[in-house]
């Protein structure tokens, strides 16, 4: 029987109104600064500060600050699975449409933090981890669902598995960008790059494949 890994015990969720402002507040102060100081420099007294409540306050609610990257994590994988299924949701109704509005999503919602996004599935935690790869499942899932009108037009052999490797290839390349040491960036140059993605990822799709001659 296999062991299953330890996991950190679930912050307290608030059950109030003013309870969930507060939590925001904290969860986004502790966002500002390890965007611009990165995650060890981020403390839960600086996050107090920051937010403008007690240090008990936080604890009330955090039992470490492991427990609060944890719902910093949290956080941040749900927006972006929110805004890609938002983006995809008012995507021109066509498969160039739903590829490049793909394409977009993704390379801002990387971009819109400065780093922090990597940095946080970077690190050695087991939850971050798998909580990061069931984001990229669902967004994968949110892809496929919003491109299956349109696979018809697809000229790969296997259609669904031609549009499983252009996601994987989009993804790759955004991720990639967030963490090089001259990645792209301002809105304009952002956009020229996710439409050079998403033109890339078209023309793979509408080609059919070569025929080749076995290897001898």
């Amino acid at each position: 029987m296999t062991e299953e890994p330890d996991r950190p015990a679930p912050y307290r969720e608030p059950r109030q109104a003013r309870s969930a402002a507060t939590l925001a507040r904290v969860l986004q102060a502790a966002e500002d600064i390890a965007s611009s100081s990165g995650l060890e420099e981020m403390t839960i007294t600086g996050v107090a500060a920051h937010a403008g409540v007690s240090v008990g306050t936080i604890y009330r609610r955090f039992e470490d600050k492991e427990q609060l990257i944890t719902a910093l994590t949290e956080r941040m994988l749900e927006r972006r699975e929110e805004y890609v299924a938002e983006r995809l949701r008012s995507a021109e109704p066509s498969l160039s449409g739903v590829v490049d509005a793909y394409a977009q999503a993704l390379l801002q919602s990387f971009a819109d933090s400065n780093r922090l996004f990597p940095e946080l599935l970077r690190v050695r935690r087991t939850t971050s981890l798998d909580r990061g790869a069931r984001t990229i499942t669902e967004i994968h899932r949110l892809l496929l669902e919003a491109a299956a009108p349109y696979t018809d037009q697809i000229r790969r052999s296997r259609p669904e598995a031609a549009l499983d490797t252009a996601a994987r290839a989009i993804l790759g390349a955004c991720f990639h960008n967030s963490v090089r040491p001259d990645p792209v960036t301002g809105e304009a140059a952002r956009r020229r790059y996710a439409d050079e993605l998403s033109d890339m990822a078209i023309t793979y799709l509408l080609t059919p494949e070569r025929h080749r001659t076995a290897q001898t």
